[in-house]
Formats: structure tokens, sequence, C-alpha cells
């Protein structure tokens, strides 16, 4: 008998979690809302729930060093998913200055830093869809279900104001990412 290299790894889905798998889109859903996600680039891999023990199994087939990471990637991928629709991710942001007061406003999925490093023409980032933002005196905190979503807020956010051209010693203002993880 032959054995075949085979890669699977399994998620547990919470009782009150409903997933759906359609070829290989799945949707999870929960008490703070639903994702989906497509993973048809995944050649090779399959997905499928299991009803009984409530797992969902990812796995393949003559697997080689790719593929079994892209097994682990879609698990891990998955097991987001399940934390972001029953707990939600947070990342919060410090707003440091120390030479000109830095003031920051919401307009609809804009976000405007205004005064930054005295400058005139206020700096944008932009806020994904499906990102709740709070603002403070010198906090921002950036809430949602999809993990890929609230991540990229906060690096849009992080990035329009960095600081070319000067002594990152000296001009150490801009808007930090300084605590993230799940909403208990």
């Amino acid at each position: 008998m032959v054995k075949i290299p085979h890669v699977s790894e399994e998620v547990e889905v919470p009782e009150n979690v409903k997933v759906e798998i359609s070829g290989m889109k799945v949707t999870v859903s929960g008490p703070h809302g639903d994702i989906t996600r497509d993973f048809s680039h995944a050649r090779g891999v399959t997905i499928h729930f299991n009803e009984e023990d409530r797992k969902i199994v990812v796995e393949t087939f003559f697997a080689d060093r790719r593929k079994k990471a892209l097994v682990g990637t879609i698990a891990s991928h998955i097991e987001n998913m399940i934390i972001g629709v029953t707990r939600k991710f947070y990342y919060k942001l410090k707003i440091v200055y120390t030479h000109f007061p830095v003031s920051v406003r919401l307009e609809g999925d804009t976000l405007y830093i205004e005064n930054f490093l005295g400058e005139k023409a206020p700096r944008k980032a932009k806020i994904l869809p499906g990102v709740k933002v709070k603002l403070s005196k010198d906090e921002i905190t950036l809430e949602g279900i999809d993990i890929e979503k609230v991540g990229q807020t906060a690096a849009n956010i992080e990035q329009a104001t960095k600081v070319r051209g000067r002594d990152r010693r000296v001009f150490i203002d801009g808007i930090y990412i300084y605590e993230r993880g799940v909403v208990s």
C-alpha cells in the first residue's frame, strides 16, 4: 500500500457561529456580523465543514512545501474570521507631537491630520469600510471584525504621518500603533 502525502488542519467552530462553505468561498456569521473570503486562488487545497464535530477541515494531497504552507495560512485566516465575528479586533494609536499641536478629525471614510509639523495642508488617511474609529485628545482607537481591514487602516494612519527628510531623533512627531488585540 502506497501512502499519499496528506496535510490537513482543523479549525473548531463555536456554537454561536454559523459557517457556510460554497466551493472555496467561506462565509462566517456570528454575533458581531459576517465575513466572506474567497480562497479560490489556493489551487490543490480543499475546504469542508464537518457538521457533527463542528470543525472546518482544510486539506491537501500530494503536499509539497508550498501547499503545506497554504493549508496553515488558510486555517489561520478562518480562525481570525471566527474570532472577529465573536469578539472583534482593536488597534490603539498614540498621537505624538513635540513641535506643533496636531489635531485629528474624521469626515466620512477619511481621517484628516491637521497642523502636522506646522504644515498648512492636512494629511489624509483612508479608513476602510467596516472599521469604527474613536477619537480622543491624543489617542485613536480602531475596532472591527475583519483583522485585515483594521490592521490596514492602522497602517494607513501611521504611514500618513511618516516624517521624511528630517532627523527622526529630533522630529518624533507622528501617530504610532502601540497596542492591538481582541476585544474581550
